[in-house]
């Protein structure tokens, strides 16, 4: 007799058991959008919706993923060597640990997501890089994922360490109050630390362009929530920005030859400096 309780012979080893396949993720839809193959069906047929709807919608993954790279390049110029990337999705394509490896950076880096898939992938790409880890967390419990055993090992919070919030916050429902997290977080990190942001904004958007994208995110399991820019700003408050500022992520430090004019969902990003 067969155990009614194994895993469908249909569904790959890396599903854990408290994944629904049915429910669209935005771990692996950026996963697909970056190339990835972490993602099902379901997952591939709300972005290509979202394509059709607006055809450079599944390119903002690649400007956010462009902007991560820029970031942890200059936090590592910066003297950073202790990285915590919250929301570090699905390991698809330049990721922070490779990021600093390229470099030639002599780092430590921790990965965290509430997504099961993302963690278990995160894992198996890490089994022989001993200076990164992953854990599955909330970023709305952030004391939480600052206290974790797992992170301590890695992370020493009374040294400066660059957090990594990249297109994340706009997942984060009012009621999480991503402000106060950001307030809280801050006050946990030693001053010389760095946060690196990219949210959403609603700024510029058409009304009826603007709703049905947010009806369309209500079909993942994280719908989207974009904030004017005004509201992100305000969440950085405590932190010296560095130039130029809270921009759209294609013109924060771009490098030669990249498209500063594209704007795919007016996303915007900034790195941060909690002062002494």
């Amino acid at each position: 007799m067969s155990d009614i309780t194994s895993k469908p012979p249909l569904l790959p080893d890396w599903v854990s058991d408290d994944i629904d396949p049915k429910v669209p993720s935005i771990a692996r839809i950026y996963d697909y959008a970056l190339g990835g193959s972490h993602n099902f069906s379901v997952d591939r047929e709300l972005a290509e919706k979202s394509r059709e709807r607006w055809p450079h919608s599944l390119h903002s993954a690649w400007t956010n993923r462009a902007f991560l790279r820029r970031a942890v390049t200059f936090c590592a110029e910066q003297g950073m060597t202790q990285f915590l990337d919250i929301g570090s999705g699905i390991p698809t394509a330049g990721n922070v640990h490779e990021i600093l490896a390229d470099l030639g950076v002599d780092a430590r880096v921790v990965y965290t997501d509430i997504d099961p898939i993302a963690v278990v992938m995160s894992r198996r790409i890490l089994a022989d890089v001993p200076w990164a880890t992953a854990i599955r967390g909330d970023a709305r419990n952030l004391d939480g994922l600052v206290d974790d055993p797992d992170v301590r090992h890695m992370i020493d919070f009374s040294a400066p360490v660059a957090v990594l919030l990249v297109a994340l916050l706009h997942y984060l429902p009012d009621s999480a109050d991503p402000r106060r997290m950001i307030a809280q977080l801050r006050d946990r990190l030693a001053p010389g630390s760095m946060i690196a942001v990219s949210h959403m904004t609603t700024d510029e958007w058409p009304a009826q362009d603007l709703a049905e994208a947010l009806e369309m995110g209500k079909r993942t399991s994280t719908p989207i929530v974009m904030r004017p820019v005004t509201e992100i700003s305000a969440m950085l408050e405590g932190f010296e920005l560095v130039a130029p500022g809270l921009v759209r992520v294609p013109q924060w430090r771009p490098e030669p030859g990249d498209d500063t004019t594209a704007s795919y969902f007016d996303t915007v990003g900034a790195v941060g400096i909690k002062p002494a």
